[in-house]
Protein backbone atom coordinates (compact mmCIF):
# COMPACT_ATOMS: atom_id res chain seq x y z
CA UNK A 1 0.00 0.00 0.00
CA UNK A 2 2.54 2.78 0.78
CA UNK A 3 4.88 1.01 -2.00
CA UNK A 4 1.56 2.73 -4.40
CA UNK A 5 0.35 5.83 -2.71
CA UNK A 6 4.54 6.79 -3.24
CA UNK A 7 4.01 5.70 -6.78
CA UNK A 8 1.08 7.66 -7.16
CA UNK A 9 2.81 10.29 -5.58
CA UNK A 10 5.57 10.84 -7.69
CA UNK A 11 3.50 10.46 -11.11
CA UNK A 12 1.48 13.20 -9.58
CA UNK A 13 4.63 15.74 -8.73
CA UNK A 14 6.27 14.17 -12.30
CA UNK A 15 3.41 15.73 -14.18
CA UNK A 16 4.17 19.93 -15.78
CA UNK A 17 2.50 22.41 -14.50
CA UNK A 18 0.02 23.71 -16.88
CA UNK A 19 1.67 26.66 -18.89
CA UNK A 20 -0.37 29.30 -17.10
CA UNK A 21 0.12 31.51 -20.70
CA UNK A 22 -1.45 29.07 -22.61
CA UNK A 23 -4.35 29.21 -19.85
CA UNK A 24 -4.73 33.07 -19.96
CA UNK A 25 -4.56 32.42 -23.81
CA UNK A 26 -7.35 29.74 -23.80
CA UNK A 27 -9.48 31.96 -21.26
CA UNK A 28 -9.45 35.16 -23.51
CA UNK A 29 -10.63 32.75 -26.70
CA UNK A 30 -13.37 31.49 -23.97
CA UNK A 31 -14.34 35.53 -23.96
CA UNK A 32 -14.56 35.56 -27.49
CA UNK A 33 -16.43 32.78 -28.10
CA UNK A 34 -18.78 34.18 -25.34
CA UNK A 35 -18.95 30.42 -24.00
CA UNK A 36 -20.20 31.70 -20.38
CA UNK A 37 -23.80 33.10 -22.09
CA UNK A 38 -24.78 29.49 -23.51
CA UNK A 39 -23.35 27.22 -20.65
CA UNK A 40 -24.79 28.65 -17.58
CA UNK A 41 -27.97 28.62 -16.03
CA UNK A 42 -29.72 32.14 -15.66
CA UNK A 43 -31.02 30.60 -11.91
CA UNK A 44 -29.29 32.84 -8.75
CA UNK A 45 -26.18 31.98 -7.86
CA UNK A 46 -25.67 29.48 -11.16
CA UNK A 47 -22.23 28.50 -11.13
CA UNK A 48 -20.40 29.58 -14.92
CA UNK A 49 -19.89 26.77 -17.56
CA UNK A 50 -21.99 23.97 -15.12
CA UNK A 51 -25.20 24.19 -17.74
CA UNK A 52 -28.72 24.15 -17.59
CA UNK A 53 -29.59 27.04 -19.92
CA UNK A 54 -32.83 26.10 -21.34
CA UNK A 55 -32.30 26.85 -25.58
CA UNK A 56 -35.97 25.96 -27.02
CA UNK A 57 -35.09 24.13 -30.91
CA UNK A 58 -37.70 25.26 -33.69
CA UNK A 59 -40.32 23.44 -34.05
CA UNK A 60 -39.15 20.57 -31.58
CA UNK A 61 -39.34 21.46 -28.00
CA UNK A 62 -36.22 22.64 -25.74
CA UNK A 63 -32.39 21.18 -24.86
CA UNK A 64 -30.40 22.42 -21.73
CA UNK A 65 -26.89 23.77 -22.35
CA UNK A 66 -24.55 20.68 -21.02
CA UNK A 67 -21.94 21.00 -17.88
CA UNK A 68 -18.55 22.07 -19.38
CA UNK A 69 -16.57 22.06 -16.30
CA UNK A 70 -13.75 19.61 -15.49
CA UNK A 71 -16.13 17.31 -13.28
CA UNK A 72 -15.02 13.65 -14.03
CA UNK A 73 -18.44 12.37 -13.74
CA UNK A 74 -21.00 15.36 -15.13
CA UNK A 75 -18.45 17.59 -17.11
CA UNK A 76 -15.39 16.95 -19.11
CA UNK A 77 -13.13 16.11 -16.71
CA UNK A 78 -12.26 12.91 -18.46
CA UNK A 79 -11.77 14.10 -22.22
CA UNK A 80 -8.69 14.20 -23.69
CA UNK A 81 -7.90 17.24 -25.89
CA UNK A 82 -8.42 15.01 -28.96
CA UNK A 83 -12.06 14.36 -27.41
CA UNK A 84 -12.58 18.22 -26.93
CA UNK A 85 -11.47 19.06 -30.27
CA UNK A 86 -14.38 16.61 -31.68
CA UNK A 87 -17.18 17.69 -29.87
CA UNK A 88 -16.30 21.84 -30.64
CA UNK A 89 -15.57 21.09 -33.82
CA UNK A 90 -17.71 18.77 -35.50
CA UNK A 91 -20.19 18.27 -32.42
CA UNK A 92 -19.59 14.68 -31.05
CA UNK A 93 -19.08 13.94 -27.49
CA UNK A 94 -16.96 11.56 -25.56
CA UNK A 95 -19.36 8.72 -25.85
CA UNK A 96 -19.95 9.05 -29.33
CA UNK A 97 -22.97 10.95 -29.15
CA UNK A 98 -23.91 13.90 -31.89
CA UNK A 99 -24.44 17.35 -30.16
CA UNK A 100 -27.52 19.16 -31.67
CA UNK A 101 -26.59 21.88 -33.48
CA UNK A 102 -27.39 24.68 -30.88
CA UNK A 103 -23.91 24.54 -30.30
CA UNK A 104 -22.41 26.42 -32.97
CA UNK A 105 -19.86 23.55 -34.01
CA UNK A 106 -20.27 24.42 -37.53
CA UNK A 107 -18.75 27.87 -36.84
CA UNK A 108 -15.76 26.30 -34.18
CA UNK A 109 -15.17 23.98 -37.05
CA UNK A 110 -12.57 26.82 -38.29
CA UNK A 111 -10.92 27.15 -35.00
CA UNK A 112 -7.13 26.43 -35.04
CA UNK A 113 -5.48 23.56 -33.43
CA UNK A 114 -3.58 25.92 -31.07
CA UNK A 115 -6.72 27.74 -29.97
CA UNK A 116 -8.02 24.25 -29.46
CA UNK A 117 -5.34 23.45 -27.47
CA UNK A 118 -5.31 26.81 -25.13
CA UNK A 119 -9.32 26.60 -24.82
CA UNK A 120 -8.74 22.97 -23.37
CA UNK A 121 -6.26 24.21 -21.17
CA UNK A 122 -8.59 26.80 -19.80
CA UNK A 123 -11.02 24.31 -19.54
CA UNK A 124 -9.40 21.91 -17.99
CA UNK A 125 -7.05 23.81 -15.54
CA UNK A 126 -8.90 27.24 -15.39
CA UNK A 127 -12.41 26.32 -14.56
CA UNK A 128 -13.68 25.29 -10.87
CA UNK A 129 -14.72 21.74 -11.45
CA UNK A 130 -19.05 22.10 -10.43
CA UNK A 131 -20.85 18.24 -10.09
CA UNK A 132 -24.14 19.38 -11.65
CA UNK A 133 -26.05 16.41 -13.85
CA UNK A 134 -26.95 17.39 -16.97
CA UNK A 135 -30.93 17.94 -17.82
CA UNK A 136 -32.68 15.80 -20.54
CA UNK A 137 -34.46 17.47 -23.19
CA UNK A 138 -37.94 18.76 -23.38
CA UNK A 139 -37.96 17.06 -26.69
CA UNK A 140 -40.68 14.00 -27.56
CA UNK A 141 -39.21 10.80 -26.90
CA UNK A 142 -39.33 9.61 -31.00
CA UNK A 143 -37.39 12.96 -31.79
CA UNK A 144 -34.43 12.64 -29.13
CA UNK A 145 -32.77 10.19 -31.13
CA UNK A 146 -29.37 11.57 -32.34
CA UNK A 147 -27.86 9.65 -35.35
CA UNK A 148 -30.02 11.73 -37.72
CA UNK A 149 -27.31 14.54 -36.83
CA UNK A 150 -24.87 12.55 -37.95
CA UNK A 151 -26.61 13.11 -41.61
CA UNK A 152 -27.04 16.50 -41.05
CA UNK A 153 -23.44 17.04 -40.18
CA UNK A 154 -22.23 15.12 -43.63
CA UNK A 155 -24.67 17.22 -45.64
CA UNK A 156 -24.22 20.58 -43.83
CA UNK A 157 -20.96 20.42 -41.52
CA UNK A 158 -18.21 21.94 -43.41
CA UNK A 159 -14.92 20.21 -41.21
CA UNK A 160 -11.70 22.57 -42.74
CA UNK A 161 -10.47 24.53 -40.89
CA UNK A 162 -10.26 28.74 -42.08
CA UNK A 163 -7.38 29.29 -44.33
CA UNK A 164 -6.56 32.87 -44.83
CA UNK A 165 -6.78 34.92 -48.05
CA UNK A 166 -2.82 36.13 -49.04
CA UNK A 167 -4.10 38.87 -50.70
CA UNK A 168 -6.00 40.22 -48.13
CA UNK A 169 -3.92 41.83 -45.34
CA UNK A 170 -3.22 40.18 -41.99
CA UNK A 171 -5.90 42.38 -40.09
CA UNK A 172 -9.05 41.59 -42.60
CA UNK A 173 -7.71 37.74 -41.93
CA UNK A 174 -7.90 38.04 -38.42
CA UNK A 175 -10.75 39.58 -38.14
CA UNK A 176 -12.72 36.98 -40.83
CA UNK A 177 -11.27 33.96 -38.61
CA UNK A 178 -12.68 35.90 -35.34
CA UNK A 179 -16.19 36.32 -36.99
CA UNK A 180 -16.59 33.23 -39.15
CA UNK A 181 -14.93 31.57 -35.58
CA UNK A 182 -15.21 31.47 -32.35
CA UNK A 183 -17.27 34.86 -32.35
CA UNK A 184 -19.76 32.38 -34.43
CA UNK A 185 -21.70 35.63 -35.61
CA UNK A 186 -22.90 33.54 -38.43
CA UNK A 187 -25.47 31.71 -35.59
CA UNK A 188 -27.50 34.53 -34.88
CA UNK A 189 -27.34 36.61 -38.07
CA UNK A 190 -27.70 34.45 -40.83
CA UNK A 191 -30.71 33.06 -42.34
CA UNK A 192 -31.63 29.25 -41.78
CA UNK A 193 -32.20 26.98 -44.32
CA UNK A 194 -34.73 24.38 -44.82
CA UNK A 195 -32.34 21.99 -42.82
CA UNK A 196 -32.09 24.99 -40.16
CA UNK A 197 -28.56 25.34 -41.60
CA UNK A 198 -26.79 28.59 -41.94
CA UNK A 199 -27.45 29.31 -45.46
CA UNK A 200 -23.30 30.30 -46.30
CA UNK A 201 -21.02 30.38 -43.43
CA UNK A 202 -18.56 32.99 -44.35
CA UNK A 203 -18.44 36.04 -47.30
CA UNK A 204 -18.25 33.35 -50.29
CA UNK A 205 -22.12 33.46 -49.92
CA UNK A 206 -24.99 36.33 -50.27
CA UNK A 207 -26.48 35.52 -47.25
CA UNK A 208 -23.82 35.53 -44.44
CA UNK A 209 -24.83 37.86 -41.76
CA UNK A 210 -27.28 39.47 -43.66
CA UNK A 211 -29.57 39.16 -40.41
CA UNK A 212 -32.49 36.32 -39.73
CA UNK A 213 -34.98 36.53 -36.84
CA UNK A 214 -34.59 34.15 -34.43
CA UNK A 215 -35.57 33.79 -30.55
CA UNK A 216 -38.40 35.84 -30.82
CA UNK A 217 -35.55 38.60 -32.25
CA UNK A 218 -34.64 40.01 -35.21
CA UNK A 219 -30.48 39.59 -35.56
CA UNK A 220 -28.92 42.72 -37.48
CA UNK A 221 -27.95 42.52 -40.83
CA UNK A 222 -24.31 43.13 -40.61
CA UNK A 223 -23.62 43.51 -44.25
CA UNK A 224 -22.92 46.82 -45.95
CA UNK A 225 -26.84 47.69 -46.66
CA UNK A 226 -26.79 51.14 -46.06
CA UNK A 227 -30.31 50.84 -44.99
CA UNK A 228 -31.00 48.03 -42.72
CA UNK A 229 -27.62 46.97 -42.39
CA UNK A 230 -23.76 48.94 -41.02
CA UNK A 231 -23.25 50.54 -44.55
CA UNK A 232 -23.12 53.99 -42.98
CA UNK A 233 -20.93 52.95 -40.07
CA UNK A 234 -17.33 54.14 -39.76
CA UNK A 235 -15.07 51.19 -38.39
CA UNK A 236 -14.63 52.84 -35.42
CA UNK A 237 -18.71 52.78 -35.08
CA UNK A 238 -18.11 49.20 -35.15
CA UNK A 239 -15.43 49.17 -32.38
CA UNK A 240 -17.14 51.44 -30.00
CA UNK A 241 -20.69 49.08 -30.68
CA UNK A 242 -18.51 45.81 -29.48
CA UNK A 243 -16.70 47.69 -26.83
CA UNK A 244 -19.40 49.64 -24.90
CA UNK A 245 -22.97 48.08 -26.58
CA UNK A 246 -23.62 51.82 -28.41
CA UNK A 247 -22.57 54.38 -31.01
CA UNK A 248 -24.33 57.27 -32.30
CA UNK A 249 -26.31 54.99 -34.83
CA UNK A 250 -27.49 52.14 -32.73
CA UNK A 251 -27.67 50.53 -28.92
CA UNK A 252 -27.73 46.57 -28.06
CA UNK A 253 -30.35 44.92 -26.84
CA UNK A 254 -31.91 41.96 -26.30
CA UNK A 255 -29.55 38.90 -27.29
CA UNK A 256 -26.68 41.24 -27.97
CA UNK A 257 -26.79 42.77 -24.54
CA UNK A 258 -25.02 39.16 -23.47
CA UNK A 259 -22.70 39.28 -26.32
CA UNK A 260 -21.32 42.90 -25.40
CA UNK A 261 -21.73 41.89 -21.43
CA UNK A 262 -19.66 38.39 -21.33
CA UNK A 263 -17.62 39.11 -24.39
CA UNK A 264 -17.28 41.45 -27.10
CA UNK A 265 -16.08 44.43 -24.63
CA UNK A 266 -13.45 42.61 -23.07
CA UNK A 267 -11.70 41.44 -26.72
CA UNK A 268 -8.50 43.99 -27.26
CA UNK A 269 -8.73 46.43 -28.92
CA UNK A 270 -6.57 45.11 -31.80
CA UNK A 271 -9.07 42.37 -32.47
CA UNK A 272 -12.00 44.16 -32.30
CA UNK A 273 -10.38 46.46 -35.27
CA UNK A 274 -9.84 43.38 -37.24
CA UNK A 275 -13.47 42.47 -36.95
CA UNK A 276 -14.60 45.50 -37.99
CA UNK A 277 -12.18 45.68 -41.28
CA UNK A 278 -13.67 42.54 -42.06
CA UNK A 279 -17.16 43.56 -41.60
CA UNK A 280 -16.80 46.17 -43.34
CA UNK A 281 -15.89 44.84 -46.28
CA UNK A 282 -18.93 42.50 -46.75
CA UNK A 283 -21.15 43.59 -49.72
CA UNK A 284 -24.63 45.01 -49.18
CA UNK A 285 -27.49 41.87 -49.10
CA UNK A 286 -30.43 41.69 -47.25
CA UNK A 287 -33.91 40.94 -47.84
CA UNK A 288 -35.53 44.74 -49.49
CA UNK A 289 -37.77 46.35 -47.43
CA UNK A 290 -41.53 45.30 -48.26
CA UNK A 291 -43.08 48.00 -50.63
CA UNK A 292 -45.57 49.50 -48.88
CA UNK A 293 -48.21 52.84 -49.46
CA UNK A 294 -48.53 56.14 -46.92
CA UNK A 295 -49.61 55.18 -43.09
CA UNK A 296 -52.67 56.02 -42.07
CA UNK A 297 -53.06 59.22 -41.00
CA UNK A 298 -55.09 58.37 -37.67
CA UNK A 299 -52.18 55.18 -36.93
CA UNK A 300 -49.65 58.14 -37.39
CA UNK A 301 -51.99 60.69 -35.12
CA UNK A 302 -52.52 57.70 -32.74
CA UNK A 303 -48.99 56.61 -32.36
CA UNK A 304 -47.46 60.24 -32.16
CA UNK A 305 -49.58 60.77 -29.15
CA UNK A 306 -48.52 57.40 -27.65
CA UNK A 307 -44.71 58.49 -28.01
CA UNK A 308 -45.47 61.32 -26.95
CA UNK A 309 -46.66 59.74 -23.53
CA UNK A 310 -44.05 57.28 -23.02
CA UNK A 311 -41.03 57.73 -25.66
CA UNK A 312 -40.05 61.00 -25.94
CA UNK A 313 -38.27 61.84 -22.77
CA UNK A 314 -35.90 59.26 -23.80
CA UNK A 315 -35.55 59.10 -27.43
CA UNK A 316 -36.80 62.92 -28.26
CA UNK A 317 -39.24 64.74 -30.24
CA UNK A 318 -36.64 64.42 -33.24
CA UNK A 319 -36.28 60.39 -32.85
CA UNK A 320 -32.44 61.84 -32.23
CA UNK A 321 -31.99 60.21 -28.53
CA UNK A 322 -28.82 61.19 -26.44
CA UNK A 323 -26.11 58.69 -28.00
CA UNK A 324 -24.73 56.13 -26.59
CA UNK A 325 -26.94 56.19 -23.65
CA UNK A 326 -30.31 56.76 -24.87
CA UNK A 327 -30.71 55.33 -28.68
CA UNK A 328 -31.91 57.43 -31.89
CA UNK A 329 -34.26 56.26 -33.70
CA UNK A 330 -34.27 58.29 -36.57
CA UNK A 331 -31.82 56.26 -39.22
CA UNK A 332 -31.52 53.30 -36.76
CA UNK A 333 -30.94 50.57 -39.06
CA UNK A 334 -33.34 48.15 -36.30
CA UNK A 335 -35.78 50.44 -36.57
CA UNK A 336 -35.83 50.58 -40.75
CA UNK A 337 -35.60 46.20 -41.10
CA UNK A 338 -38.64 45.22 -42.88
CA UNK A 339 -39.34 42.52 -40.19
CA UNK A 340 -40.15 44.48 -37.04
CA UNK A 341 -39.59 41.40 -34.15
CA UNK A 342 -37.07 42.96 -32.30
CA UNK A 343 -38.89 46.43 -31.91
CA UNK A 344 -42.14 44.69 -30.72
CA UNK A 345 -40.16 42.63 -28.52
CA UNK A 346 -37.73 45.23 -27.13
CA UNK A 347 -41.20 47.35 -26.56
CA UNK A 348 -43.04 44.72 -24.99
CA UNK A 349 -40.24 43.06 -22.57
CA UNK A 350 -37.43 45.53 -22.33
CA UNK A 351 -33.88 45.03 -22.07
CA UNK A 352 -31.09 44.26 -20.03
CA UNK A 353 -28.58 46.79 -18.83
CA UNK A 354 -25.84 46.63 -20.46
CA UNK A 355 -22.40 46.24 -18.29
CA UNK A 356 -19.37 48.24 -19.09
CA UNK A 357 -16.27 47.53 -16.88
CA UNK A 358 -18.91 46.76 -14.25
CA UNK A 359 -20.81 49.66 -13.98
CA UNK A 360 -24.36 48.99 -15.76
CA UNK A 361 -25.74 51.63 -18.24
CA UNK A 362 -28.27 54.08 -16.61
CA UNK A 363 -31.41 54.09 -19.14
CA UNK A 364 -31.65 50.07 -20.20
CA UNK A 365 -35.13 50.15 -22.26
CA UNK A 366 -38.11 49.42 -19.72
CA UNK A 367 -40.51 46.69 -20.40
CA UNK A 368 -44.28 47.74 -21.59
CA UNK A 369 -46.34 45.34 -22.11
CA UNK A 370 -48.46 45.60 -19.14
CA UNK A 371 -48.63 49.04 -19.72
CA UNK A 372 -50.01 49.46 -23.20
CA UNK A 373 -52.35 47.44 -25.36
CA UNK A 374 -51.03 45.77 -28.81
CA UNK A 375 -53.16 48.69 -30.92
CA UNK A 376 -50.56 51.32 -29.02
CA UNK A 377 -47.15 49.49 -29.20
CA UNK A 378 -48.57 48.97 -32.71
CA UNK A 379 -49.51 52.20 -33.65
CA UNK A 380 -46.15 53.66 -31.80
CA UNK A 381 -44.11 51.63 -33.49
CA UNK A 382 -45.47 52.50 -36.63
CA UNK A 383 -44.96 56.30 -36.17
CA UNK A 384 -41.50 55.52 -35.19
CA UNK A 385 -41.00 53.67 -38.17
CA UNK A 386 -42.11 56.44 -40.94
CA UNK A 387 -40.93 59.64 -39.19
CA UNK A 388 -38.08 61.87 -39.27
CA UNK A 389 -36.73 60.16 -42.32
CA UNK A 390 -37.74 56.61 -42.03
CA UNK A 391 -39.76 54.94 -44.00
CA UNK A 392 -40.41 51.25 -42.86
CA UNK A 393 -44.06 48.66 -43.05
CA UNK A 394 -46.32 49.61 -40.82
CA UNK A 395 -46.61 47.30 -37.61
CA UNK A 396 -50.05 45.44 -36.60
CA UNK A 397 -51.86 44.86 -33.27
CA UNK A 398 -51.74 41.37 -34.17
CA UNK A 399 -47.94 41.35 -34.85
CA UNK A 400 -47.98 42.37 -31.08
CA UNK A 401 -50.27 39.88 -30.03
CA UNK A 402 -48.17 36.77 -31.35
CA UNK A 403 -45.24 37.92 -29.88
CA UNK A 404 -47.15 39.19 -26.64
CA UNK A 405 -48.32 35.60 -26.33
CA UNK A 406 -45.24 33.97 -27.41
CA UNK A 407 -43.08 35.81 -24.93
CA UNK A 408 -45.62 35.35 -22.24
CA UNK A 409 -43.81 37.58 -19.14
CA UNK A 410 -46.99 38.87 -17.71
CA UNK A 411 -49.07 35.11 -17.22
Amino acid sequence: MLVLLSTIGIARASQPEPDQMLIERGRYLAQAGDCVACHTSTAKGAAPFAGGLKMAVPMLGSIFATNITPDPETGIGRYTVQDFARAVREGVAKDGHNLYPAMPYPSYSKVSDEDISALYAYFMHGVKPVKQANLAPEIPKLLQMRWPLKLWNLVFLDTERFKPIPENSVEWNRGAYLVQGLGHCGTCHTPRGIGLQEKALDQRGSAYLSGAELGGWFASNLTSNPITGIGTWSAQDIVDFLKTGANSHATAFGPMTEVINNSAQWMTDQDLAAMAVYLKSLAAAGTPIPQHGPVDPKVMAHGAQVYQNYCVSCHLPNGKGTAPWLSPLAGNPNVLEGNPVSLINVTLNGTEALVIDGVPAPYPMPAHRLALTDAQIADALTFTRNSWGNQAPAVTARDVKTLREQTGHDK
